[in-house]
């Protein structure tokens, strides 16, 4: 048989980190296997669902290079398919019209718990006893079996069994025909052939449900996995308040997509002591049965290390796309400047995102510089004017612009005024920079060009003049 996954995220929100890593999880298996991945939208739930959130699901997902085999399915289109197996489960008195009103279901509820029961629904309809309201549009129940064990046979969890007592007849219609959640997962699982549902664990509950529903259409019961959540660096249930939620924030924040696959892969699933994968590795050596059953805590500071060290390994082709991208948010041209595949390999080691690298290169590409109030007052002193005035000389005369050939003038600008090196170097790395931090001088002065040097030694010297 082959193996079939699914990623099925509803579109009242964005896609978040947690839906990543199972989306992940379900991809990796399917590669492994040699199956295939299912990408399918539930959308029943029209009051939430918005358009924005399914593009943002897509666009998502295309970020990350999760590329689906069939799909994105919608669950808005299939509206005639669930009436059709809702009506075979009433005419097969597996499911029955229900007719009680929320002001009954409520009283029943509140008396449970007052004699601390477990507040469910009691079966009033169940057997068509119940006179039928004129007027009144019913809800569809699926008749649960009362007795007897559901066992859902966990690839993370192992064996979790929930007897039938503990479930109540769930609603799979609504009183105005359109089908639950429970019931339309069930049928896009059996229509869609899905072997496997690896998903968060947040729906163990429902498992038993479907489960049930699945046998009652006599279609085959999946392999399920159930994932546990992520909590964040508090310890807490990962939320808004620990920052990005929509997975595209991280792309604003200038990390790159395979970082953040390679660290949710490494969130709660391990392979010995390896930290670092490439995505055939991820497929090599992913096995569900290796994800632990415990949540596990986001690291934000692993997170920073992993995107450093893809900044550098990664071709800086590639990596240039997406420093673009950051750039373009800015609003800084890059075209009057280094290409950005010089520039890369100059600030990887300094800098643990692509936001911040931009951030970091802007004076690269503008005209105007922004001096640093506190690195001009300490360094733009009557000191500096003869280093400066010699540089601007010998660099406007420098025929090979190399760092080497600009590291030798800087030297030797400091023999001939005996001064230290930090003397020469740090005044000019204020008149080309505007601040007093950058890469190696040698190299910062060769990304920002000949001309553009001159121009700022000489505007730094009239800055000091004044």
């Amino acid at each position: 048989m082959t193996v079939r996954t699914r990623f099925a995220p509803s579109p009242t929100g964005y896609l978040h980190v947690g839906g990543v890593r199972t989306a992940l999880y379900s991809w990796l298996y399917a590669r492994k296997h040699g199956g295939q991945f299912v990408l399918r939208i539930e959308d029943t739930d029209l009051e939430r669902s918005t358009e924005a959130s399914v593009n943002a699901i897509l666009e998502g997902m295309a970020w990350l290079n999760l590329k689906e085999d069939e799909g994105p399915f919608f669950q808005t289109e299939r509206f005639d398919r669930y009436r059709q197996v809702i009506q075979q489960l009433v005419d097969e008195g597996k499911a029955y019209p229900c007719y009680c009103s929320k002001e009954r279901i409520e009283q029943v509820r509140e008396e449970q718990k007052a004699r601390k029961e477990k507040a469910r629904y009691d079966g009033h309809c169940r057997h068509g006893h119940a006179e039928a309201p004129e007027g009144v549009n019913p809800v569809i129940r699926f008749k649960n079996p009362q007795v007897g064990d559901v066992i859902i046979r966990d690839k993370i969890k192992g064996n979790v069994v929930i007897n039938n007592s503990e479930l109540d007849d769930l609603i799979i219609a609504r009183s105005d025909g359109t089908p639950t959640y429970n019931l339309t997962v069930v049928v896009d699982d059996w229509d869609m052939r899905i072997t496997d549902v690896i998903r968060g664990d947040d729906h163990l509950n429902n498992t038993a449900r479907q489960i049930n529903i699945l046998k009652a259409l006599g279609a085959d019961i999946p392999n399920y996995a159930h994932v546990p959540m992520i909590l964040g660096d508090d310890g807490q249930r990962l939320s808004k308040r620990h920052g990005a939620v929509n997975v595209m924030q991280y792309k604003e924040e200038g990390f790159l997509p395979h970082a953040l696959l390679n660290y949710l892969v490494r969130l709660g699933w391990s392979h010995g002591d390896q930290e670092v994968f490439s995505i055939d590795e991820m497929i090599e050596f992913f096995e569900i049965t290796d994800v632990n059953g415990a949540p596990s805590a986001f690291n934000t500071e692993k997170l920073l290390w992993l995107n450093q060290h893809y900044i550098r390994q990664t071709p800086v082709e590639d990596v240039a796309k997406q420093l673009q991208y950051q750039f373009d948010h800015l609003g800084i041209d890059t075209v009057q400047g280094p290409a950005l595949t010089d520039l890369i390999p100059v600030q990887a080691d300094r800098c643990k995102t692509l936001k911040e690298m931009a951030e970091a290169s802007r004076f690269f590409y503008i005209d105007s510089l922004e001096y640093d109030a506190k690195a001009t007052k300490k360094n733009f002193k009557a000191a500096a004017v003869a280093p400066l005035t010699a540089l601007a000389e010998k660099l406007e005369q420098l025929e090979t612009w190399t760092p080497e050939a600009i590291h030798a003038v800087i030297h030797e600008v400091g023999e001939e005024l005996e001064l230290k090196l930090g003397k020469v170097a740090q005044p000019l790395r204020v008149a080309v920079t505007g601040g007093s931090v950058s890469p190696s001088i040698d190299q910062t002065v060769q990304l920002i060009g000949q001309t553009r040097t001159v121009e700022r030694i000489r505007q730094a010297l009239g800055m000091i003049a004044s």
